[in-house]
């Protein structure tokens, strides 16, 4: 990134921190919108407490795990509806339903099946599908049918063929899909610990503050989730092109 991106993008943080500030110091009711300021200051001690570690350690590993199922899952989903049309016709009803009914209706219904440890990894899992499917499912169809047809007569194993023509093409579309969809799993993530108050969960810790009305312990998990969202997002957007890297010296 260049450093006038930089810049650019410290100054629009800068900008909101300071409507922020002046919007919390026009109410002037902690209770109901809490400071930059105080928040900051709240993320100075709010990693001292005894369950802060085992919260992150607790939200992560599920989000963590319904991520990967569902990057791997879609990947997987997405290549054969692209290799057989009626593969195609038979998920599109299943993935439109779970890209149009509300992520809380869906959390809900869950519950009714599932308990609340399991429920986070499953909820990350189902949202995250479809978008991985989707671009991969493109990627497929964008691949130029000649190339297909050349490694048809040549009788290439289809192992080839997806090593060496359909994960280069799917890469453009796989970063694209990832860059959303891990912003998604987190969202979607914490909505559901929010819902189902697994104990131990970064949602069980704002549940708790939402109830108490401890609006500054409330917006620094907030806070906190969108670091980790950050983090965890250019993680593995690291490692995604770190394996195609390697791919490419094969």
């Amino acid at each position: 990134m260049k450093h006038k991106d930089w810049i650019e993008r410290f100054l629009a943080v800068f900008v909101l921190l300071a409507i922020w500030q002046a919007v919390a110091m026009a109410i002037a009711q902690p209770l109901l919108l809490a400071s930059p300021v105080q928040v900051i200051a709240r993320l100075g001690t709010i990693w001292m407490e005894p369950e802060f570690f085992g919260a992150v350690a607790y939200s992560c590993s599920r989000i963590a795990v319904g991520f990967l199922l569902s990057f791997a899952l879609g990947i997987v989903l997405g290549v054969l509806a692209g290799k057989f049309h009626v593969v195609e016709v038979l998920l599109w009803p299943l993935m439109l339903a779970v890209k149009t009914v509300p992520v809380v209706a869906i959390i809900l219904i869950c519950l009714i099946w599932m308990t609340s440890s399991q429920l986070t990894a499953f909820i990350v899992m189902l949202m995250v599908v479809p978008l991985i499917y989707a671009n991969t499912l493109e990627a497929i169809k964008s691949t130029d049918p000649k190339i297909i047809q050349m490694a048809q007569t040549f009788h290439v194993p289809f192992a080839k063929r997806l090593i060496y023509i359909y994960l280069p093409q799917i890469r453009p579309f796989l970063v694209s899909a990832c860059s959303v969809s891990l912003g998604v799993s987190w969202k979607s993530g914490i909505a559901a610990e929010v819902l189902s108050i697994p104990h131990g969960s970064i949602g069980e810790l704002m549940h708790d503050a939402k109830v108490f009305f401890v609006t500054v312990d409330l917006l620094a998990w907030t806070l906190i989730v969108v670091l980790l969202s950050l983090l965890f997002e250019k993680a593995f957007l690291m490692l995604l092109d770190l394996f195609f890297k390697r791919l490419e010296k094969l």
